[in-house]
C-alpha cells in the first residue's frame, strides 16, 4: 500500500486490497474509493495516470479503453468525415477528420482516403470514452499517425507496463540492443520495424519473454542475458 506522497506502480493487487490513501487520488477502472482510501476491485496491476487517476489493469481479458491511452489500430471503415478503427477491443474507435488535420475540411472537395485508407495501421490517443459510445481517437500529437511497413505483435494489454518499464527503462534497453523502431500501444499491440529478419526474430523473442514473465522479479537482468547470448551466436 502507498500513502499520499508515493504510489507503487505496477504492483500486483487483489480485490479489497488497499492501493493508496489520499484525497487527491481518483478511482478509475478496477478500483473503488471509501473516504480517502482507494481499493482494488479486481486482480491486476495497479497503475496511475494523469490527474492522479488510479486503475487496476487486469491480468487477462479484453482491452478496455481509457482516456489518455496511446493505442495502435487498423482502419476498418470510412465515412465522408471519419474513420472506424479496430483497436483490438470490444469497442471500435472513431477517428474524426477534425482530430487529424488542423485546417478546414470540405467533404465535397476533399477525399478522406487521401489521409488514411482501409487496412492501414495508425497510432493515436484516446481522448474520450465513457462506455456508452465508441472511444474517440486523435492523432494530433507528436509521433502519432500512420505506421508504415513493419509488423504488429500482439501481447496481453496488462503486460504492456512491464514491457515499457519504469520511466521507459525496459523499452529503451530493447530499442538500443536491437537497433529497432518500436511503438507500444497500451491496447496490447506493439509495432516493430527492424533492419533484418534476425533482429526481428530476436525482438519478438524478447517481447514474448517479457509477456510470459511480466509478474516475476529480475526480469530486466534475464532480458539482458538473452540479448547477450543471442548476440554471441552471430
Amino acid at each position: 500500500m502507498s500513502n499520499g506522497d508515493s504510489f507503487e506502480r505496477h504492483r500486483i493487487v487483489v480485490p479489497g486490497e488497499l492501493i493508496v490513501e489520499g484525497s487527491k487520488y481518483r478511482a478509475g477502472f478496477g478500483t473503488y474509493k471509501e473516504e480517502d482510501k482507494l481499493y482494488a476491485s479486481i486482480i491486476g496491476f495497479s497503475e496511475i495516470r494523469g490527474n492522479n487517476n488510479v486503475y487496476v489493469v487486469p491480468f487477462s481479458g479484453p482491452y478496455v479503453p481509457k482516456v489518455g491511452d496511446v493505442v495502435i489500430g487498423k482502419i476498418i471503415n470510412t465515412s465522408i468525415v471519419s474513420w472506424k478503427v479496430d483497436i483490438d477491443s470490444p469497442y471500435t474507435a472513431s477517428l474524426h477528420v477534425t482530430n487529424v488535420i488542423d485546417r478546414a475540411f470540405n467533404p465535397l472537395k476533399d477525399n478522406i482516403k487521401n489521409y488514411f485508407d482501409i487496412g492501414q495501421i495508425i497510432v493515436g490517443e484516446i481522448i474520450a470514452f465513457n462506455r456508452t459510445r465508441d472511444p474517440v481517437l486523435s492523432i494530433r500529437g507528436k509521433g502519432y499517425g500512420k505506421l508504415r511497413g513493419g509488423k504488429v505483435i500482439k501481447i496481453a494489454s496488462a503486460k504492456i507496463p512491464r514491457l515499457i518499464g519504469r520511466k521507459g527503462s525496459m523499452i529503451n534497453l530493447i530499442k538500443e540492443a536491437t537497433k529497432s523502431q518500436i511503438v507500444v500501444g497500451q491496447n496490447g499491440l506493439v509495432w516493430i520495424s527492424t533492419k533484418n529478419l534476425e533482429d526481428e526474430q530476436l525482438l519478438i523473442k524478447i517481447i514474448k519473454k517479457i509477456e510470459r514473465e511480466a509478474h516475476t522479479s529480475g526480469l530486466t537482468d534475464r532480458v539482458k542475458i538473452l540479448i547477450e547470448n543471442e548476440k554471441k551466436k552471430k
